[in-house]
């Protein structure tokens, strides 16, 4: 719902937009023309825009937005997600009421909000249902899959090491581009043996033998084959490891709870949780959302994972920039930043001021001491304060300096230049405030205050 009846702007509406062309082909479909029953309801427990857009078929889209979620429902076959007349109409919308008037939804929309909150109520229900009172239906099967996996994963890992020990016999040279279907195979059988994390870190290994035989890439090689290794031997001495630092080892491996299950028994954190970037990564079997907040009384940090099929954009979004009233549940760690999202308390609403934020020395401080807990850690969310974006020669070797020149930290390399230019254009040669993640291959910005959050 919305409850202060208040509509959105177009900037709060583009930043759900999946990539940039949805951007343009929403903001085409912003007008009148098109759209047919439009209307809106922004009071108390419906808040909700629908209308109907003609396309090229002789029926128009019902498109349908629960303002809660945000949710989206459209008729249309698009397979992103929100679609561009889900965007269109939230645009149109934005406008006023003279654009999109206040109303009644008319039945189909009525019957899409409604099942959707039933879905949501009887979610709620199943995670009350499971909590720690009441366990698992039948907690001994349970405990018959979790330790079958568990061998499965094992036996997954000790072919993995035998694979290593060949390749570091064998010598680094050998692991050229010839040898990335052998990688791929052995990837292959890590998802067989339920170890997808295993199977995304052989997958990378993979990348980096096929990138080259320099000295650069085959030090990386090395890398990540004592970073596999590590999690290898992890995995089987579990036993032997520290309670946090075994769920790490489990998490990275690729067992994790499901989330009724984890907002049933783990501690619930109320916060007025920050939305910093919201980014899609597609390795063409998979779309991941990634979906970074801040706690603005706690402090902190924590990433939400979504996932969608191949070419089709996870369900979860949420508007960058502005301040969600929500419980989440982090997944054990022994340094926890992924949640779950529990019960929201209410509508997205704006901040009034950016998050603090520290200088280049803080931000690789936090990154070390998170590395510490967790060695696979790629990057640690922090938000930098007073930097200024430098581009090196040709546009290349980009930094993100300390205002006065005392530190800086390199750009990650191969990222989005245009993001850059925008950072710099939003800089204009002055210090900014800039969110994104350190780690070791640089700092990746993600979200700039200027002094409104634009996202990079």
């Amino acid at each position: 719902m919305n409850p202060q009846g208040e509509r959105w702007t177009a900037e709060r509406v583009l930043e759900l937009a999946p990539d940039a062309a949805s951007r343009t082909a929403g903001a085409k479909l912003a007008v009148p023309g098109p759209w047919s029953g439009a209307g809106a309801h922004t009071g108390a427990g419906t808040g909700a825009v629908w209308g109907e857009c003609a396309g090229s078929g002789g029926r128009p889209y019902r498109t349908v937005v629960d303002l809660a979620g945000p949710g989206f429902h459209c008729s249309c076959p698009s397979r992103k997600f929100p679609c561009k007349h889900a965007l269109g109409l939230l645009l149109s919308w934005s406008k006023g009421p003279e654009a999109v008037p206040e109303g009644a939804p008319p039945d189909w929309a009525a019957q899409w909000l409604g099942e959707r909150r039933e879905r949501e109520a009887a979610g709620s229900g199943a995670a009350a249902a499971s909590g720690p009172s009441r366990g698992p239906a039948d907690p001994e099967a349970a405990r018959r899959r979790a330790e079958r996996r568990a061998r499965r994963i094992a036996a997954g890992a000790s072919e993995l090491e035998r694979r290593l020990a060949d390749l570091l016999r064998s010598g680094l040279a050998s692991a050229d581009a010839a040898s990335y279907g052998r990688w791929e195979e052995t990837a292959a059988r890590m998802v067989d043996a339920q170890a997808p994390g295993l199977a995304a870190r052989v997958r990378e290994l993979a990348s980096v033998a096929g990138s080259g035989s320099g000295a650069r890439e085959t030090s990386r090689l090395l890398e990540e084959c004592a970073l596999l290794h590590t999690l290898d031997q992890g995995f089987l001495r579990l036993a032997e490891l520290p309670e946090p630092l075994a769920a790490t080892v489990r998490a990275r491996v690729g067992v994790t709870p499901d989330t009724a299950t984890l907002l049933a028994s783990a501690p619930l954190v109320r916060d007025r949780w920050l939305v910093l970037a919201q980014r899609d990564a597609d390795d063409g079997r998979l779309v991941t959302r990634r979906v970074w907040l801040r706690g603005r009384e706690t402090g902190r940090m924590a990433l939400l994972l979504s996932y969608g099929a191949a070419g089709r954009a996870p369900e979860l979004s949420l508007p960058v920039g502005l301040a969600l009233d929500a419980e989440l549940a982090f997944h054990p760690s022994a340094r926890p930043l992924r949640a779950a999202l529990g019960t929201r308390h209410a509508a997205p609403a704006p901040v009034a001021d950016p998050p603090p934020g520290g200088d280049a020395e803080e931000a690789l401080r936090a990154y070390g001491e998170a590395l510490c807990d967790d060695p696979w850690l790629e990057g640690w969310p922090v938000v930098l304060s007073g930097v200024v974006p430098v581009p090196g020669q040709d546009g290349g070797d980009w930094q993100l300096a300390d205002a006065d020149g005392r530190s800086a930290l390199p750009v990650t390399p191969g990222g989005d230049e245009s993001a850059l230019w925008r950072l710099t254009a939003i800089s204009g040669g002055r210090p900014v405030r800039v969110f994104g993640e350190c780690g070791h291959r640089g700092f990746t910005p993600l979200l700039a205050w200027a002094p409104e959050p634009v996202a990079l």
